[in-house]
């Protein structure tokens, strides 16, 4: 493998890490200490960037998890009837467990998380790498129940992690391909690659990766050409597909490995751009709507609607929502400002109504449509390209085995 495709390779192989380790120094730089959740204050609102796609439906409580020193417990309170899960992922953005409301039940529990090499009883959850990032959501059934909902997001808790540990820090992925590879090499040495990695490790070798001694700058002018050129082509690639998967009917659905990836590093490498900390399959779907033109970024002006027939709205144990994103220039989607402050509408939207049939028609715009629509409605940006996303949450085997496939969203 020459240099530009190792270093094709290697930026899709470590971005996930670099993009984690980005959000990890932030958090610990503010004073958060690792293992200790920090929760949020409410639902997510246009002003929220930390994490691309973030999600109006649940409140989040993030943490970082250093299992260097030895295992950590993990802690659910007591659900009552609300969906919530923890999500446990490693430093390369690989599912570890998703503990909860389809796993472990309603009851809550006590866990014990322990690293890679430590030795443990059997019923522990094993992480392939030293550091956790641990994610937990709790669903909130409307704005006036966001208190109660917190209530429950702030008894999450871990116990059994060093104060203050140091940590390697993340990169820029845009910026010079010299600090991010140097970054990457940190966190390799900080995060050792599993077996079943060895081979694209093989494969880039020719840049030295994975030692103490890595220098980024010490490539010739020619070597450091033929690198940024592979970078440059990585970027590309990561880009072309959002969440992967594939077209079905006017929708995309996400790829059946979501969390679980293996070896398919260019799907890994994208999620960790358009949707870092997406749930496997099992436990949510993220499904992107497709516009009439083909393409899933809606642009112009005008009224769209989404109507489901009776009896035919998505199948799910949890809930399902769909959810309004204004498309940033760099690929990146976040909520967008309104004057009715609504970012998505679902079976929980408060005052919702169903049409005289007993089907329910979403109308979406950038101005309100008035008349018996506006209950409905769903607000576009004011200017600028829109995705639709429709989450579902614990959806059932017609979704996940895309025999039922969401209606279009039409121009009406």
């Amino acid at each position: 493998m020459n240099l530009q495709a190792a270093a094709k390779a290697t930026y899709l192989y470590g971005l996930p890490l670099t993009e984690i380790a980005t959000l990890r120094g932030r958090m610990l730089d503010n004073g958060i200490l690792a293992g200790r959740f920090f929760p949020q204050k409410g639902l997510a609102t246009p002003a929220d960037r930390f994490v691309t796609t973030p999600n109006n439906d649940t409140i989040y409580a993030n943490a970082f998890v250093d299992l260097r020193q030895g295992p950590a417990t993990l802690t659910i309170p007591a659900l009552g009837d609300r969906y919530a899960s923890l999500y446990l992922m490693d430093m390369f953005s690989n599912s570890i467990a998703v503990l909860g409301t389809r796993t472990t039940g309603q009851q809550g529990g006590t866990f014990t998380l322990v690293g890679p090499t430590d030795a443990a009883a059997s019923g522990v959850v094993r992480s392939p790498t030293p550091w956790v990032w641990a994610m937990a959501r709790v669903l909130v059934n409307g704005p006036d129940d966001v208190p109660a909902a917190l209530q429950v997001l702030h008894r999450f808790d871990c116990t059994g992690t060093p104060a203050k540990p140091v940590a390697a820090p993340g990169a820029d992925r845009k910026g010079a391909w010299q600090a991010w590879m140097s970054a990457l090499n940190g966190l390799l040495l900080e995060n050792p690659a599993p077996p079943t990695d060895q081979r694209i490790l093989q494969d880039v070798s020719p840049l030295g990766l994975g030692s103490a001694a890595f220098d980024s700058n010490s490539f010739s002018a020619g070597d450091a050409s033929e690198i940024a050129a592979g970078i440059e082509d990585a970027r590309k690639a990561v880009l072309q597909a959002g969440f992967g998967g594939s077209k079905v009917g006017q929708w995309l659905f996400p790829a059946p490995n979501m969390g679980t990836f293996g070896q398919d590093y260019i799907t890994r490498a994208r999620i960790a751009v358009a949707g870092l900390a997406a749930l496997p399959t099992a436990e949510a779907m993220y499904i992107t709507a497709y516009s009439p033109d083909g393409s899933p970024a809606f642009k112009g002006d005008g009224l769209w609607r989404l109507h489901f027939t009776k009896n035919a709205l998505p199948p799910v144990d949890a809930f399902w929502s769909l959810t309004m994103y204004e498309l940033e220039p760099n690929g990146a989607l976040f909520l967008a400002q309104n004057n009715i402050n609504r970012y998505s509408i679902g079976d929980r939207t408060p005052g919702i109504s169903r049409d005289s049939d007993g089907g329910l028609t979403i109308w979406i715009s950038r101005s309100d449509p008035s008349n018996d629509q506006s209950t409905n409605w769903l607000p576009a940006p004011a200017k600028g390209p829109f995705v639709i996303i429709m989450r579902t949450y614990m959806p059932r085997a017609d979704l996940v085995m895309q025999r039922y496939i969401p209606p279009a969203v039409e121009k009406t």
